[in-house]
């Protein structure tokens, strides 16, 4: 972790908790900053992290010197995926710390992408006021889950989805995140410049201007899906910021979530041979 004073500017600000997930092969690092934040430095950014984490299990080996400021905590965000008779249940064991404006130093707050990726309602969403320079990429998850008291994860309203989208330069979000209600992506993509909605397999859709246009998904022998609507964001905020053109931007990141399912955890960042190809496709 790193001293506030010390800080370099720098291209690509991930605010959002790291999670740590339980599997049967043992705890795993997850959260959508921790696939954003190596897809970005991938891509060649600078990137830093505004987190909390109990450090349960050292974040060396995967965010290796990358910047992290962490918010104390005595356990980090946790959650369990168990398989029942009426499908996958999610289960939220404990919740780390809020992230509030004060963790973010000043030298990141120009930071030309600001990704905000809360995964258990940890972000403010007044936050979005906090960067009147810089390009907002919002993945909403986080602020579309609630959890009952045994920790059941389910879907819940947000109440200031209007006021947070109308900040935001683009937004992704997978159709499961919103259980697949057509009504609910309607309301979100009036307030939104930019929507894109995952679907997986299927490719997805992007609403813009008023239009809406599908797009497909390469296919490919799955592996792993964790982590690659995280990779599709990241690479479509970098794109969209370098392009202004959300059509471009999807194609480059259909191709590259598209390569990560077939390897498995944090191997399933984008390679630098993989982003060239995908960067010089549409010449």
């Amino acid at each position: 972790m790193f001293s506030l004073t010390r800080l370099e500017p720098i291209d690509y600000l991930l605010i959002g908790h790291l999670s740590r997930d339980l599997t049967l092969d043992g705890d795993r690092l997850g959260g959508t900053v921790a696939y954003a934040a190596l897809t970005a430095y991938a891509l060649g950014l600078r990137v830093g992290l505004v987190t909390s984490w109990g450090n349960e299990f050292s974040l060396d080996p995967y965010l290796g010197s990358l910047p992290i400021i962490n918010a104390p905590t005595e356990k980090s965000t946790t959650f369990e995926n168990i398989e029942t008779t009426q499908g996958r249940v999610q289960i939220i064991h404990n919740v780390a710390a809020s992230l509030d404006p004060h963790l973010i130093p000043e030298s990141w707050l120009d930071a030309p992408i600001i990704h905000l990726a809360p995964i258990a309602q940890e972000v403010q969403p007044s936050l979005v006021r906090n960067f009147p320079n810089s390009m907002i990429g919002i993945t909403p998850q986080g602020w579309l889950r609630e959890w009952d008291s045994n920790g059941r994860v389910g879907l819940t309203e947000w109440p200031e989805a209007t006021f947070v989208l109308q900040h935001a330069g683009a937004t992704v979000l997978s159709i499961e995140d919103i259980h697949h209600d057509e009504d609910r992506i309607d309301e979100l993509a009036s307030a939104c410049k930019v929507l894109v909605v995952t679907e997986g397999e299927k490719g997805g859709r992007v609403y813009w201007n008023g239009d809406v246009r599908r797009y497909s998904a390469s296919k490919v022998a799955a592996v792993d899906m964790v982590g690659a609507g995280d990779i599709f964001a990241t690479a479509f905020f970098h794109r969209f910021h370098l392009t202004r053109d959300p059509w471009e931007a999807t194609r480059f990141a259909a191709d590259l979530a598209a390569i990560s399912v077939t390897r498995s955890g944090m191997n399933s960042i984008p390679t630098p041979e993989e982003i060239q190809s995908a960067t010089v496709e549409v010449l």
